[in-house]
């Protein structure tokens, strides 16, 4: 059991932690806010076989321990200290990077901090050749299927919430969107300054909700900026901030020379789906099932799952000027799959769909739809699953 009370869930990136604990002196785990770093943090500490320090900075008590961080540091000699909040000590890294060198001190770091840009910038500068980053996400799916299903099929719980912990593992449905507000509100407060340095911006808050109209979309930031009043280049970096932040994604198009024309635009999704619903005022599975958004939504949590599974492979949507399209794209060297997402039981490919795999000749392809039941073939080339299968497969072909 966690602090909170609920059952502790396995994350995927615990064992990649640890080895890289082992073989680099200095591991950074970055992620958004509230997505489990502190917990899984605390889990790789107890798994540790050395003496491990653990260092919140956002208690004064234990940010005034660095107020000489060599003289506190040097005293940790052989131990694993892990810090958490380090954005809160951005003069550190220089002194680190000192400690790491002198190999007497036999000292461990484990960072953890969102990916604010300055916190990015002071690391790898400060610290290069001797630093591993991590990225922590929300749970997926993967990851949460250990918890009682509230629904059926269980995914729709973590489809309609999203993976933030005080999200998906609420009690009540009111309480999850409860969570999800104040997190909303919280960020836009006290993150948004963190990571763009700019106070609280009236702007920005228009903007975030308004792009979740747009999620699956083309991004066009002329339009948007013509919506809020601001040009398409602040538009441009606003959502570089909150792409920043772990808030968007804005996945690229496919390039290749196929001898077509294909758009050039990214297309934007939330990649939490839970934060999704939550700006979008869906409180519950009907009023998201009875939404305009639910196909793109489907879409947005499907590409996190794959994308997560498969955190190596190089990830982008197809889509020409004939209306050829593929949702999501992944290549790796010279293997290459690809995905339609359908938010229905009954899912069927387009012309267009049909064409555009023709032309891209994946090893596999899937049309990943809401359904429990084992999949079927909807031709010799195509694979019409559920997560749990899709997820399965990809094990095996990763």
């Amino acid at each position: 059991m966690n602090g909170n009370g609920h059952k502790y869930l396995d994350r995927v990136l615990a064992g990649g932690i640890l080895r890289s604990l082992a073989e680099v002196p200095v591991t950074a785990l970055l992620g958004p806010r509230q997505c489990g770093k502190s917990t899984l943090a605390l889990r790789v500490l107890s798994e540790w076989k050395g003496e491990t320090v653990y260092l919140d900075l956002e208690r004064p008590s234990h940010l005034r321990r660095l107020r000489d961080p060599e003289l506190f540091l040097v005293q940790q000699r052989g131990r694993l200290v892990c810090m958490d909040e380090v954005q809160r000590a951005p003069d550190l890294f220089p002194v680190l990077r000192a400690l790491v060198d002198d190999r007497a001190l036999k000292l461990r770091f484990l960072l953890l901090g969102s990916a604010a840009p300055d916190l990015l910038r002071k690391s790898s500068e400060s610290l290069a050749g001797r630093i591993r980053y991590h990225e922590l996400t929300p749970f997926q799916w993967r990851e949460a299927r250990g918890v009682p299903a509230r629904d059926r099929p269980a995914f729709v719980t973590h489809w309609r919430r999203g993976g933030f912990p005080g999200s998906y593992l609420a009690a009540t449905e009111p309480e999850s969107v409860a969570w999800r507000e104040e997190f909303v509100r919280t960020f836009l407060e006290r993150d948004i300054p963190m990571h763009g340095g700019m106070a609280y911006s009236e702007t920005i808050a228009r903007l975030w909700r308004m792009a979740a109209h747009f999620h699956g979309q083309l991004l066009n930031g002329s339009k948007l900026g013509e919506s809020l009043g601001i040009s398409h280049t602040t538009v441009r970096n606003y959502l570089g901030l909150l792409e920043r932040a772990y808030m968007l994604r804005l996945l690229p198009p496919f390039h290749a020379n196929l001898k077509k024309r294909l758009v050039k635009a990214p297309k934007l999704f939330f990649r939490d789906s839970g934060i999704l619903h939550s700006l979008l005022e869906l409180e519950d599975q009907n009023a998201l099932m009875g939404h305009p958004v639910v196909g793109a939504s489907w879409e947005g949590w499907g590409i996190e799952q794959v994308v997560a599974a498969l955190p190596r492979w190089r990830a982008s949507f197809y889509r020409d000027s004939n209306g050829q399209e593929v949702d999501l794209i992944l290549d790796r060297g010279t293997r290459r799959m690809a995905f339609e997402f359908k938010a229905t039981l009954s899912p069927e490919l387009t012309r267009g769909g049909r064409a555009a795999i023709g032309l891209l000749r994946p090893e596999r392809a899937f049309v990943v739809c809401p359904m429990d039941e084992s999949g079927y073939d909807l031709d010799p080339t195509v694979r019409v699953c559920g997560m749990d299968e899709l997820l399965g497969d990809l094990e095996r072909l990763a």
